[in-house]
């Protein structure tokens, strides 16, 4: 599709004609998205990510791919399931009346626990032409992953993580907690929105992939759309994962540089990565002040390298969604931003991440009833010593007491017409072409420990009551 001379020149040519980001129709502030419009053209220095991650639309991507790079995509998974290997697509996004269209874009596979191949077959199989199997799984769309050039942007917006409703049949979790965190002025927090998928391989039919999530990327991009607020954008940003518990040090189990591999370490750099020494050096040293200050030094030093409020305040509503995977219960789930190259001199910033398994979809402990000031391990530093702090313990409870008085926030009537809102939004484009997730049901995730809460339902297992009258006899 994309490998010869001609078809290239074919590409760079429809490219330049159609992935300028200048709209074919409509205004040119994108409706909702608004953003510099002068005369027809738009600056997107950093990106519009209003109108790109646009919360009340549910915009569709149709992605093109090869049978040749389709067979590469599932032999790359057969052989590492945990494979970051990009394949060649081209792409296309429709907003309204507004479309975007896209060649040599790259698709990966996402996910970690959740990761599978998007085609069913036993490994070594290749795509079945005639009756192909498919199944939802997660893409990272990069648009600029081959063609380094502004054509291969959308409004600034580089990469799209689609994410299907894994283990959420109420088609809202992941959307709700990160709306939460935005309306409660956690700035950290990724956007996310609702958008519909499309597949085709080869000469094949179009499949219907169904209703996805599409999240902001946590990457440069991520950075520099924060830099005023991070200080920087071009130091040491750390993707942690399941054992990221700031305890350990030792670098032969924890450290990963992210162009060593697919290695799942808990720690993997995924910036400045050209600097990896010194993004080891200064972790190290994070982390051995963390564990190893006394309680006064500790009390001296932690808001010297972090905005403390704000990091309590993004562990309330990490806490009032029952985000059980998280660090704090399950050292899981989480980004660090360092904006310093100094290994003494810096300030950290938590980013919280991947929420589809809360509002009452849990596994360790019983997310709703579960004690907020007792919710994980004791030995995770970073919070336990933070609270034991009383002014800092007071910022905490109060901030999951501002949560929950209010419908703007947390509050069940406030909650639950956002879902209903939302749900009535994406239902009929629900059904699909994998079989998978066909409806839309007020249920948790099948494996979880405590099956009888509701998001929608009033009353005793409501999530949102539940969890309230928890919060309030604090």
């Amino acid at each position: 599709m994309m490998r010869t001379n001609i078809l290239f020149a074919y590409f760079v040519a429809f490219a330049l004609l159609f992935g300028s980001c200048t709209k074919p129709s409509g205004d040119d502030t994108g409706g909702t998205g608004g953003g510099g419009a002068n005369d027809g053209v738009v600056d997107y220095e950093v990106a519009d990510y209003d109108y790109v991650f646009d919360i009340n639309a549910v915009p569709e991507i149709h992605i093109s791919v090869s049978e040749e790079q389709w067979n590469a995509l599932l032999g790359y998974f057969d052989a590492d399931r945990n494979t970051d290997k990009y394949i060649y697509c081209d792409c296309s996004f429709t907003k309204g009346q507004d479309r975007y269209e896209f060649a040599d874009a790259g698709l990966r596979l996402r996910g970690n626990t959740s990761r599978r191949r998007p085609e069913a077959g036993e490994p070594g199989s290749l795509h079945n032409a005639e009756n192909p199997d498919w199944q939802h799984c997660h893409f990272m769309l990069n648009l600029r992953k081959f063609v380094k050039d502004d054509a291969h942007e959308l409004r600034g917006v580089r990469k799209m993580y689609l994410k299907w409703h894994k283990d959420d049949a109420a088609y809202a979790r992941e959307i709700y907690c990160y709306d939460l965190f935005r309306r409660f002025g956690i700035w950290t927090a990724i956007r996310a929105s609702y958008c519909r998928v499309w597949l085709k391989v080869g000469d094949g039919a179009e499949a219907y992939y169904g209703v996805y999530e599409m999240l902001e990327a946590v990457d440069e991009r991520y950075l520099k759309a924060r830099k005023e607020k991070f200080g920087s954008d071009d130091h040491f940003l750390w993707k942690c994962a399941y054992g990221a518990d700031l305890n350990s040090d030792d670098p032969d189990r924890f450290w990963n540089d992210e162009e060593a591999g697919t290695n799942n370490y808990p720690y993997t750099l995924k910036t400045a990565t050209d600097n990896f020494a010194s993004a080891e050096e200064q972790i190290i040293d994070f982390i051995r002040k963390l564990r190893g200050k006394s309680d006064d030094s500790f009390a001296a030093w932690i808001p010297t390298v972090t905005d403390v409020e704000l990091l309590l305040r993004t562990y309330a509503v990490n806490v009032v969604v029952g985000m059980w995977d998280d660090y704090w219960c399950n050292q899981n789930n989480y980004y660090l931003y360092f904006n310093s190259s100094d290994k003494y001199d810096y300030k950290f910033f938590f980013i919280p991440y991947d929420y589809d398994n809360t509002l009452g979809t849990s596994n360790i402990i019983d997310a709703g009833r579960q004690n907020p000031l007792e919710w994980g391990n004791a030995n995770q530093m970073l919070i336990s010593r933070l609270l034991r702090i009383n002014k800092y313990r007071k910022i905490y409870v109060d901030a999951l007491k501002e949560l929950c008085r209010s419908n703007e926030y947390f509050a069940a009537e406030g909650s639950i017409a956002r879902i209903r809102m939302w749900q009535d939004m994406v239902r009929d484009y629900v059904p699909n072409d994998t079989g998978e997730d066909m409806e839309i049901r007020d249920v948790p995730a099948a494996w979880g420990n405590h099956p009888e809460y509701r998001l929608l339902e009033r009353g005793a297992n409501n999530y949102f009551e539940v969890k309230t009258a928890v919060v309030n006899a604090l």
